[in-house]
């Protein structure tokens, strides 16, 4: 948690997938290589808005690697073909990420291999989850509900990185994610987008994603709650082969920090509360 001197905008910046600490016991269970499980994560996207702090915003970054828990998820959302007995009766259990092996406990890493040579049992995906998931989204909470009671209103930037797999000439640079217009107000959205064309960036909404997790559960803009989900493809600032930071990384970072600055500079309290 990076805290500004000063809160003076109602901006969030929540990086979920940066983590970089890998636990023992996911180590010793696993079947693929360090780099394979690091190919999960949203590679020094926390590093990446770290300077929002300096414009008056909170800035929150996962610590835990995505491969052991994923906090873009519903805690609900487990593979029963992980878990040597089946997880409680859930719809969540049967969503497109968990069939793609990309549930609360993520059962492939970035490279698509399965990581763990045994099936897990209940109990560990219990212990994840309270232990890593359920303090994160409390404090996520906790921090929306301050910053709604300070501003009137709270605008969380939920921050990914995407793999550079897209091929042609028009492939986006950055993705932006409202739900479609459900999560966030329109005239946020249309600000990151303008903000980021005019420093150079090829940007898209909503395809090929519209926000996850965190978009659905805290974007409630008819309550003064918006969340906007930024994806920045990674092929910008970082080596995807070694996860080492290109000489890109420098300019990614100066201009997520301009963002955070024009998001910052526009008054939203005054417009969104």
């Amino acid at each position: 948690m990076i805290e500004p001197l000063r809160r003076t905008a109602p901006l969030i910046f929540a990086s979920p997938h940066s983590g970089r600490r890998y636990p023992p016991e996911l180590l010793a269970d696993a079947r693929v290589s360090l780099i394979s499980l690091r190919r999960s994560e949203d590679a020094y996207v926390d590093e990446l808005f770290a300077g929002a702090a300096a414009h008056g915003a909170s800035v929150l970054s996962g610590t835990i690697a995505r491969a052991y828990v994923d906090l873009n998820r519903d805690p609900a959302e487990l593979d029963p073909e992980m878990f040597d007995e089946r997880p409680p009766p859930s719809p969540h259990t049967n969503s497109a990420r968990v069939q793609a092996g990309l549930g609360a406990i993520p059962r492939i890493s970035g490279d698509g291999q399965a990581i763990y040579r045994r099936k897990l049992s209940l109990s560990e995906a219990d212990r994840r989850i309270n232990a890593v998931h359920r303090p994160y989204h409390a404090l996520l909470q906790n921090l929306v509900a301050e910053t709604k009671e300070l501003f009137g209103c709270a605008v969380l930037i939920d921050c990914h990185s995407m793999p550079n797999n897209a091929r042609g000439a028009h492939a986006p640079d950055v993705v932006l994610g409202d739900r479609f217009g459900a999560s966030c107000h329109p005239s946020v959205t249309a600000l990151a987008e303008a903000t980021l064309r005019r420093l150079g960036y090829r940007v898209a909404r909503n395809t090929p994603f519209a926000g996850g997790h965190t978009t659905q559960t805290y974007g409630r803009p008819a309550t003064s709650v918006h969340a906007l989900q930024i994806e920045i493809n990674r092929g910008l600032y970082v080596d995807e082969r070694t996860l080492e930071r290109t000489n890109g990384y420098a300019r990614v970072r100066a201009d997520m920090t301009r963002l955070a600055e024009a998001l910052s500079a526009a008054a939203l309290h005054k417009s969104l509360a």
